[in-house]
């Protein structure tokens, strides 16, 4: 392994840096998070609106989505989960990463007010709105063989396999494919340690409205959760919105709530320097 020496200079900075980052972090005040967002979703200007895609159910879609543009992602018909990956367009090696995002905001329950961070600790999207926080960032999708095990003797598509088809038609390959943040899925985590599923956590015409921080190539999966209890194979439909965000105001929630976010937003202005 090649070992990069550094200078004492630039140790010292460093040092002076992270010690920066350290009082902040020790003087933040994480901000409380309000409570789910209101139902029915409220209406987006027409005026706004950039694109609007239906995905029917077990399909697959991707976009490109802007700095300052957002997707509103709706059940529409309820009950389904949508899976989502995103890469930085300018940069694909830099990809959405759900563990970081649950280590350094200490929580894996997502919602309003939340951020998702990509491996480079930057930020991706910023959660505006959120009728649901009932969101997976922990289990990943469905494969051929879980579908095969879950519904024998069915056709079916599942995540795995329309990841796959995304990344191939961006010019990506399957080792590009990140972790998954699957949508509506109310995943939670035991005290023994086990992942059940807890469907009162959702609710007919749940939505969530994404903010994108960096220009983006996104992919989406309308296939069932792994740990969805139904045993039949009927997703549903999911609508996605893509519209011009408002600006983000200088106290905004999101890049204001904790220490963490505040420094992620840092590193993004870095790049956008």
């Amino acid at each position: 392994m090649m070992h990069v020496r550094r200078s004492p200079e630039e140790i010292a900075a460093n040092r002076v840096r992270y010690e920066e980052h350290q009082k902040k972090g020790l003087e933040f005040a994480p901000k409380a998070l309000p409570g789910p967002s209101q139902l029915p979703a409220p209406a987006i200007d027409a005026d706004a609106i950039i694109q609007q895609e239906t995905v029917p159910g077990g399909w697959y879609w991707s976009t490109r989505l802007l700095r300052g543009e957002a997707i509103r992602i709706d059940q529409g018909e309820g009950n389904s989960t949508l899976a989502l990956v995103a890469w930085n367009a300018e940069d694909t090696s830099e990809r959405i990463n759900l563990v970081d995002t649950a280590k350094v905001q200490w929580t894996t329950a997502l919602g309003k007010g939340r951020v998702i961070f990509s491996d480079m600790g930057r930020v991706m999207f910023s959660m505006i709105e959120d009728s649901s926080g009932a969101h997976d960032c922990l289990m990943g999708g469905s494969t051929a063989a879980s579908n095969a095990s879950k519904y024998p003797g069915e056709r079916t598509r599942n995540t795995r396999g329309n990841l796959i088809l995304v990344a191939v038609k961006l010019g990506l390959e399957r080792r590009d494919i990140p972790g998954i943040l699957n949508l509506f899925a109310p995943v939670r985590l035991s005290e023994g340690g086990s992942f059940g599923w807890h469907g009162k956590r959702s609710n007919s015409g749940d939505y969530v409205d994404l903010r994108a921080e960096m220009d983006m190539l996104v992919g989406f999966s309308t296939c069932p959760h792994p740990l969805d209890p139904d045993p039949t194979y009927q997703p549903k439909p999911v609508v996605i919105t893509r519209y011009k965000a408002a600006l983000p105001l200088a106290d905004d929630l999101c890049r204001t709530a904790t220490a963490e976010a505040a420094r992620g937003f840092e590193n993004n202005a870095l790049m956008q320097a």
